[in-house]
């Protein structure tokens, strides 16, 4: 039976017409319906909900595909079976207002998927499966669907975290913007793993350089390629910090150049740990979310890449999970998952520094948010 999406508003006025979608994944906690739907003005950063997908098992991350077609969704709430593995649902998506139809559903073949990313072709999906340590590639149907199984890994080895990294955990794949090149961070190896991508065939292979090992204990969780393509940036969840590599465009070769930058200020003595990590477009600054001191880090990115830290942002709420730079570079989208809410903040391109606009919205538990 197709679920459709439930939309709270069913007329909008022409005055809206240059309004943006954004789509919200969420835990299945307090009441969350699942994947919620909110309309930004990127005029005055206004946010207003105006639709759920009904989803019970934790649809945490999402993506786009198909030109905005289609949405993924990893659902990271165990399943049945002997196994526990985790899905991956897909839905048909109306590019004009947002509205979703459930298409089909597929295993994550591993447990707690966390992350998917659908290359720039739109026929394939990478998931990252967080509790057994596996990443995978679906194929994609011409309407969106989830096909076949086409390629999946299970790393091996362990870091020195004991809590953390007892066994490997695959936390994110990014994909470069030419489509040739995949990065998985795993965190509990303390690896970034590089490979090749073929989008005929959906199959990875390993680069020339096929792993950058950071430091001992630091969790690599998400990774951001900076705008010109030659540098990029890991978070390093387990102790609050950045590694920096130099980047070659025409091989997808990394190069570790600085490592274990700290993002918290010098007196903080509290726990944290990173979530998500972006560069604005125009690849001056640097932002890592931080759950702990429920703040921004705002870097300074010099013309070799180099990272420094300038300052924080406090995200007006608790735990924030995966955040958003504006495509204009104006805004700062943060989801506090602790706390409900998702915080929009105005954003100096000169300076990096953001200021909050007030503006609200309340979603139970956002964890991810994605605009076409």
């Amino acid at each position: 039976m197709r679920h459709v999406l439930t939309f709270l508003i069913f007329f909008f006025p022409l005055t809206m017409l240059h309004a943006q979608l954004i789509h919200v994944g969420t835990y299945s906690v307090r009441e969350s319906e699942g994947i919620y739907t909110l309309r930004f003005d990127p005029k005055t950063g206004k946010l207003t909900p105006i639709a759920s997908m009904r989803n019970e098992k934790s649809p945490s991350f999402v993506a786009l595909g198909n030109k905005g077609r289609a949405l993924y969704s990893v659902n990271e709430a165990d399943g049945a079976g002997t196994t526990r593995a985790g899905a991956i649902s897909a839905y048909q998506r109306d590019p004009k207002t947002g509205a979703l139809v459930y298409l089909n559903e597929k295993s994550s073949a591993g447990r707690a998927p966390c992350h998917i990313s659908i290359d720039k072709t739109g026929r394939w999906a990478i998931v990252s499966n967080y509790g057994s340590g596996n990443w995978l590639v679906y194929s994609i149907q011409p309407d969106g669907s989830l096909g076949e199984l086409t390629d999946s890994l299970t790393f091996s080895g362990k870091g020195p975290n004991a809590g953390r990294q007892e066994a490997p955990h695959v936390h994110s794949a990014t994909i470069s913007d030419d489509n040739r090149f995949v990065y998985i961070a795993d965190l509990g190896t303390d690896q970034l793993h590089c490979y090749n991508f073929d989008a005929q065939t959906g199959k990875l292979t390993p680069n020339a350089v096929p792993v950058i090992r950071v430091k001992a204990g630091a969790g690599p969780r998400h990774f951001a390629i900076h705008p010109n393509g030659r540098f990029a940036y890991l978070a390093e969840e387990l102790i609050s910090s950045v590694a920096v590599m130099s980047r070659d465009p025409k091989t997808g070769s990394l190069t570790l150049l600085q490592d274990a930058v700290s993002s918290l200020p010098a007196d903080f003595t509290g726990d944290n740990t990173h979530a998500d990590i972006h560069t604005d477009p125009s690849g001056r600054h640097l932002y890592v979310s931080n759950r702990g001191h429920n703040s921004l880090s705002i870097f300074a990115i010099a013309a070799d890449g180099s990272i420094k830290l300038v300052g924080h942002q406090l995200v007006q709420g608790a735990k924030p999970r995966n955040f958003m730079v504006h495509p204009s570079g104006q805004f700062v989208l943060v989801a506090n998952q602790d706390t409900d809410n998702i915080v929009v903040f105005r954003r100096d391109p000169q300076t990096g520094m953001l200021t909050d606009t007030g503006e609200r919205a309340k979603v139970p538990s956002p964890v991810c948010l994605k605009m076409e």
